[in-house]
C-alpha cells in the first residue's frame, strides 16, 4: 500500500463554546490544518462525530462541514463509533490515500456538548452502551466505569487512591497545553479530597466533557508542497477490532480484548515491537480505562496497570510517557473528536513542537481510541520519517 503521511494539523481549544456551532468549530480546525499543510486541496472529507444527532439535532455532517468550509463538491462522509468516531474517520482517510482512491484527504473530528445540559447529555452518552440490557436499566457510562473500577480494585487489592497517578500525570501535562480545558496541575491531596461521582469513581477519575474540533490533512509523501516547513509524520499502521457491546456478555470484563487485538495488529503492520513505542496516547475518559489499556496492549501485567502508573512510569520522563499533552483528563473529553485530537497531539510530539511537554525520544507514538468500554478499539502508530 502507498505510504500515508500527515501533512497538516489543526485544532480548537477544548472548552464550553456556547457561542460556536458544530460547523464553526469544524471550520476553525480545518482552516488551521489546510494552512499548516501548505495549501494542499483535499478530494475527500471524512468527519468523526458521536452525538450531533442527539445533542445538536444535526446529522449529515459531511455535507454540512464541507459546505461551510468552502469545500462543496468533494466526497464527504461521517463516521460514528462512539468515542472512537474520530479514529474511525482517520482510519477511513488512511484507507483512501493508501489505496490511491484519493490523493489528499481531510479528516475532522468535531463534538459539541453544550447545545444541551444535564441529564440529556448523560442520556445521549448512554447510547454507546447496550440499550436493551444496560441503558434501559439506568446504567450510564460513568456508572459502568465505576462498576468496572470497583471490581478491579477488589480483584487486585488496589488501595483507595491507587488510580491517582493517572489524573496527577494528565493534569501536570495539561499545564503545558494551550488547547487544554484545564491547564493546572493538581495535588495528591486534591485527588484524595475530590467529590465522588459514582463510588469509587471521583471527579478526577472521569474526564470533563468539552466542545472542540481537530483536523488532519493526509496525503502521499511525493505530493507534499516543495516549501513544506513542518516535517511530515507517517501513519505507519492502522488497525481496529471490536468486542461485545454489553459488558455482561464478556468472558472477562476486566480485560479489554479489542484493545489487545487492535494494538497487536498495528504493531505487526508497522513491523516494530512494543518496546519501540516511545509514547502512548490512551483513551483516559475514565482512569480505569487507562489502566486496562496499559494491560491489554502489553505495557503492564494483568491487574498491574494501576501500579505501572503509580510507580511513575507514565510521566513525561517515565518509561512510557502517556497523555503527553494532558489526555482527555485535562484536555477534555470531546466525544467523537477525541481520536483526531490524539493524532494531532502525537504529530506535535513527533515533530518536536510540544514545548515544555516535549519528550526526549519521540520517534514512534501509539494512539488508541475506544468506543465505550473497548467495544470498539482503533489503534494507529505514527512515526518520524
Amino acid at each position: 500500500m502507498t505510504e500515508v503521511v500527515i501533512a497538516g494539523i489543526g485544532q480548537t481549544p477544548v472548552g464550553e463554546h456556547w457561542e460556536l456551532s458544530l460547523r464553526d468549530l469544524a471550520q476553525e480546525a480545518i482552516q488551521a490544518a489546510l494552512k499548516d499543510a501548505g495549501g494542499l486541496k483535499p478530494q475527500a472529507l471524512f468527519v468523526g462525530n458521536m452525538l450531533a444527532p442527539n445533542l445538536s439535532n444535526q446529522a449529515h455532517l459531511g455535507a454540512l462541514v464541507a459546505d461551510y468550509s468552502g469545500l462543496t463538491g468533494i466526497e464527504t462522509a461521517a463516521f460514528e463509533a462512539s468515542g472512537a468516531s474520530g479514529a474511525s474517520a482517520l482510519r477511513q482517510g488512511y484507507f483512501a490515500v493508501a489505496s490511491e482512491m484519493a490523493e489528499t484527504v481531510l479528516v475532522v473530528g468535531v463534538e459539541k456538548f453544550t447545545d444541551t445540559i444535564g441529564a440529556e447529555i448523560e442520556e445521549a452518552l448512554a447510547t454507546e452502551t447496550d440499550s436493551d440490557f444496560e441503558a434501559m436499566q439506568g446504567v450510564t457510562s460513568a456508572a459502568q466505569a465505576a462498576l468496572l473500577m470497583r471490581r478491579y480494585m477488589r480483584e487486585y487489592q488496589v488501595p483507595e487512591n491507587g488510580f491517582s497517578n493517572f489524573a496527577l500525570t494528565a493534569h501536570a501535562n495539561g499545564e503545558g497545553n494551550p488547547n487544554a480545558m484545564f491547564r493546572k496541575a493538581i495535588t495528591a491531596a486534591a485527588y484524595e479530597g475530590a467529590k465522588k461521582l459514582n463510588e469509587p469513581l471521583n471527579l478526577f477519575d472521569a474526564a470533563p466533557k468539552g466542545d472542540g474540533a481537530a483536523a488532519l490533512i493526509l496525503t502521499r509523501r511525493e505530493l507534499l508542497p516543495s516549501k513544506t516547513v513542518n516535517p511530515p509524520v507517517k501513519i505507519a499502521a492502522s488497525a481496529a477490532s471490536s468486542d461485545t457491546l454489553a459488558l455482561h456478555d464478556r468472558k472477562d470484563m476486566l480485560f479489554f480484548n479489542a484493545a489487545q487485538i487492535s494494538a497487536a495488529k498495528a504493531l505487526k503492520r508497522a513491523e516494530i515491537s512494543l518496546e519501540q513505542i516511545d509514547f502512548f496516547e490512551y483513551h483516559d475518559v475514565f482512569s480505569i480505562y487507562a489502566a486496562l489499556q496499559l494491560e491489554a496492549v502489553g505495557f503492564a501485567e494483568k491487574g498491574q496497570g494501576w501500579k505501572f502508573a503509580a510507580e511513575g512510569n507514565i510521566g513525561l520522563k517515565g518509561k512510557l510517557p502517556c497523555a503527553t499533552l494532558g489526555g482527555m483528563s485535562a484536555r477534555g473529553y470531546t466525544g467523537g473528536a477525541s481520536g483526531v485530537y490524539q493524532a494531532v497531539e502525537a504529530v506535535v510530539q513527533i515533530r518536536g513542537q510540544a514545548g515544555k511537554n516535549q519528550i526526549a525520544r519521540a520517534k514512534f507514538g501509539l494512539i488508541q481510541s475506544l468506543g465505550g468500554p473497548a467495544s470498539t478499539a482503533i489503534s494507529h502508530i505514527l512515526r518520524q520519517i
